[in-house]
């Protein structure tokens, strides 16, 4: 048993300071993890790797549910905590650009349309996986995993229990069904 499987049987088992023991172990896969988000997407948020994960760190110390059987499950969690702070960093962001409120002004409404807004890229992206997701978990499953996750397909398969060509298809269909969502 890894270290990080036995600091997560702790954390569910109510021990003090287990916790603050796992995110301490898992620090640097949780860097390596924010490194890739941000570098999928995440980059225009003005989040840099170390605010990700202590962003990340302090939502699932607020949210007081671990639900982690296994290193693999713990990073898809981190994974999706990761996701929904870009996604909330992406909001604040837009309302911030528009005024928070304010009736914009500008010169010409065209110039401001051709202008491509990175943190509406990625409202688009969570809708989409979000309308996905009440389509087809599965499918939504794949994405979060291998978008946001940075799972290979082969970890992706052995997760799900499925063969690395049904991860494929799976990964396709998914794909497309985003690009219909998105456009």
């Amino acid at each position: 048993m890894t270290e990080l499987t036995q600091l997560l049987r702790e954390v569910q088992q109510g021990e003090a300071g287990a916790r603050d023991a796992l995110f301490a172990a898992a620090y640097s896969g949780l860097q390596q993890l924010a490194r890739a988000r941000l570098r999928q997407g995440g980059r225009s948020t003005l989040l840099d790797t170390r605010s990700l994960v202590h962003e990340s760190y302090l939502r699932c110390v607020q949210s007081g549910s671990l639900r982690a059987e296994d290193r693999r499950a713990f990073f898809a969690y981190a994974s999706q905590v990761m996701r929904s702070v870009i996604v909330s960093a992406a909001r604040e962001r837009a309302a911030e650009k528009r005024g928070g409120g304010q009736r914009p002004v500008t010169l010409s409404e065209q110039i401001s349309d051709q202008v491509p807004d990175s943190e509406q890229d990625i409202l688009r992206v969570h809708e989409a996986l979000e309308s996905l997701e009440q389509v087809d978990a599965r499918l939504a499953q794949v994405v979060q995993m291998r978008y946001f996750g940075g799972y290979s397909e082969q970890e992706i398969a052995d997760t799900l229990d499925v063969t690395e060509r049904t991860v494929q298809r799976l990964w396709l269909k998914a794909r497309l069904m985003l690009q219909a969502a998105m456009e």
